[in-house]
């Protein structure tokens, strides 16, 4: 099968983007963060970029592998509908967590957008296999992220 180049830099631009204008807008509240009593196993801070940027380019090339199917429309489309929601969710809670220093009402929406990461996969799955398991190492460390939001929550 041929790279159509143009849906794959749009797939990979949308959750690079997203995650850019989130950490734009949680940039100044990451050194109150470093203040913060964190849980064991918390990863240094330069640390989270790096994860994130390759998350975001798992996750766009997912949504390339979706887009680019032949199974119907209406499947395809069911699955960009909780890709969106997810998407919107992940933006939401560093703003929430970061900026709000909210860290209980951070971990009951990092709990949410869990869910609909674990059903855009599912949806991926069923439209590509590829685009589902490109999936998982975000499943993985949004649960791992999960822990060090209740941690902080407990500490702080």
């Amino acid at each position: 099968m041929k790279t159509d180049w143009k849906k794959l830099g749009v797939s990979v631009a949308i959750p690079l983007a997203a995650g850019g204008l989130s950490a734009l807008l949680t940039k100044d509240s990451m050194i109150l963060f470093e203040a913060v009593n964190k849980p064991p196993l918390s990863p240094p801070m330069w640390l989270f970029p790096v994860v994130w940027s390759i998350l975001y380019i798992l996750m766009g090339l997912a949504s390339y592998y979706v887009w680019i199917s032949d199974k119907p429309k209406r499947k395809k489309d069911l699955a960009f509908v909780y890709y969106a929601i997810q998407l919107a969710f992940n933006f939401g809670w560093s703003i929430i967590f970061f900026n709000i220093a909210e860290y209980l009402a951070a971990f009951i929406w990092l709990c949410i957008l869990w869910f609909f990461i674990l059903l855009t996969t599912i949806q991926f799955f069923s439209v590509d296999k590829r685009s589902g398991w490109l999936m998982i190492p975000y499943l993985l460390w949004v649960a791992f992220a999960g822990y060090l939001n209740y941690g902080v929550y407990m500490l702080n």
